[in-house]
């Protein structure tokens, strides 16, 4: 009997370990580990919150409250992430308490606790509950110094993503719109400062890339204001440079390209971290959400305007085609993942041509 009972507390204090390991792989590897990494209990604790704000919309009437309502998701995810691994811990350390002989399950809670959070009020006895208090005291600390240590480094990428996006308005309008883009600069007689864009963009979508797989959170952080949206803006210049390579009568400009390269690239690692399908390697004839009609009417609304267009006008659509498949899908789900703002050509029609691709979407 006293044999079963050595080898059921070893089988616990093997499980408490378990449960203190996966607890302190998840939070290093959701903020210390400079990749993206789909981990189980922080993803765990974004899709319950998911739901349950998604549950809370049922009841917002406006976009404006869905918007007010959503933006608490993501930093009230944050505030719980350090609750859930503590808890974790604490967990974990109390099965190894009682392993080590402290008597009934709910003193070995009270140890663990105040040894996690460095209460001091229950006694430990013994050279190996004072090493497992010790170290549970200093994992604690840790913990809360690691989520303290990084909301600085995940603030200053939101600042920089929210900046371009605020200063797209002035280019491209509020909603966004690659239309209007190319309008403005035509305008101002600036098609050839188009160029500056591309590069600020590629820039642009390189650090949303690593920033927004590296820091997850920081896809469900809103723009301070609720007719912004960092999807919305992507859609924008991805469409943009894909108009001017494909129907404005302008010299071939690889930066155009490239800056698309980069954006499709971007959002689809993104996709990838929430498992949102897509085809990786897409036709150029496949199917895209922006109708051959919509395509011609902009043409149309272009050359009203005394813009350069290429003259052959199927093949430009072919060309825009065979850009914007590249991105499409992913842009989609991605405004019907984050709840963005109504923009033309991207989240005006989530609904309607990504309604299936979500079905498969899981964040779970």
């Amino acid at each position: 009997m006293i044999f079963h009972m050595v080898i059921f507390r070893m089988l616990v204090f093997a499980l408490g370990i378990l449960v203190v390991y996966i607890t302190l792989a998840s939070a290093i590897r959701t903020f210390v580990l400079p990749r993206s990494e789909n981990v189980f209990l922080t993803r765990l604790v974004f899709a319950t919150l998911y739901r349950i704000f998604r549950f809370r919309l049922r009841w917002a009437k406006t976009y404006a409250q869905r918007d007010r309502i959503m933006a608490h998701l993501a930093p009230l995810a944050l505030l719980l992430l350090p609750i859930a691994w503590i808890t974790g811990v604490s967990l974990g350390y109390m099965a190894m308490f009682w392993a080590l002989g402290v008597e009934t399950w709910l003193d070995a809670f009270f140890v663990s606790g105040s040894s996690l959070l460095t209460l001091g009020f229950a006694p430990v006895s013994g050279l190996g509950q004072e090493i497992l208090a010790f170290s549970e005291a200093t994992l604690g600390l840790g913990l809360v110094a690691l989520l303290i240590a990084y909301l600085p480094t995940m603030y200053a990428a939101f600042s920089r993503r929210e900046a371009a996006v605020t200063m797209l308005e002035v280019r491209a309008g509020s909603p966004p719109w690659a239309v209007t883009m190319i309008e403005r600069f035509h305008r101002i007689q600036g098609l050839s400062r188009l160029e500056e864009q591309w590069v600020m963009w590629e820039v642009w979508f390189t650090e949303l890339e690593e920033s927004h797989t590296s820091f997850s959170p920081l896809v469900f952080f809103r723009s301070p204001k609720s007719d912004r949206s960092w999807v919305t803006a992507a859609g924008a210049v991805l469409d943009a440079a894909s108009l001017a390579a494909s129907t404005l009568d302008i010299p071939r400009s690889p930066q155009a390209e490239l800056c698309i390269r980069a954006g499709f690239l971007a959002l689809r690692s993104i996709a990838d971290f929430y498992r949102i399908p897509y085809d990786p390697d897409p036709n150029p004839t496949d199917p895209i959400s922006i109708s051959r009609v919509e395509f011609d009417e902009v043409y149309d609304r272009l050359s009203e305007q005394e813009i350069s267009l290429k003259p052959d006008l199927e093949q430009a659509w072919r060309d825009f085609a065979g850009w914007r498949v590249n991105y499409d899908a992913v842009l989609l789900a991605l405004t019907g993942l984050t709840m963005a703002p109504y923009a033309p050509w991207s989240s005006d029609r989530t609904m309607t041509f990504c309604s299936a691709l979500w079905r498969r979407t899981r964040l779970l």
